[in-house]
């Protein structure tokens, strides 16, 4: 069995696990998430690999991407990652890493962007499920309404972000 180097990122929004397989990272996701364990499973069962504290190369570059993004210096991340799910996520999360920084998109331009207008809530379940937060940024995903939705890290988290990445929406009332 292979082994995922996992460690613990302290963000300005919330504490993270993120983690590597071989040269790519393959979760950077919160620490606290009512589907810790199901999206746990599912990255060891896909990748055939065990949890092990430890850190690597992939995982010193992300949370040097991270700390530089948090910073305001970073809006494009450039490491590997390597997606554990369904086709159907992978189809999606790909698609997240399409939304531009500082800009939002409702689930429903989500499902559309992919040809699937129809799968709306699939769309959601997957955004949901996403274990590459921030890299993958499932945060600029909003209801139709301009309000947050859900969110693995909490709405505060989401807020953080989508204020750290557009300062302009500050305080004037979108969500």
């Amino acid at each position: 069995m292979e082994t995922i180097k996992i460690t613990r990122y302290q963000s300005p929004v919330g504490d993270m696990l993120v983690g590597s397989y071989g040269d790519k990272l393959c979760i950077c996701d919160w620490a606290v998430e009512k589907r810790r364990s199901t999206i746990d499973r599912r990255i060891q069962r896909h990748l055939n690999a065990k949890y092990e504290e430890g850190t690597s190369d992939v995982i010193e570059r992300a949370i040097g991407e991270l700390e530089e993004y948090f910073a305001g210096h970073r809006k494009i991340f450039d490491i590997p990652v390597v997606f554990t799910g369904s086709e159907f996520q992978c189809t999606v999360w790909e698609e997240l890493m399409k939304i531009p920084y500082g800009t939002t998109i409702s689930y429903g331009e989500l499902a559309r962007c992919i040809h699937n207008p129809k799968a709306v809530r699939a769309v959601a379940s997957a955004n949901a499920t996403n274990p590459i937060s921030i890299f993958v940024p499932c945060h600029r995903v909003i209801g139709s309404n301009h309000k947050l939705t859900g969110y693995g890290g909490g709405l505060d988290a989401k807020k953080g972000l989508l204020e750290l990445e557009c300062p302009k929406i500050k305080g004037i009332g979108l969500w």
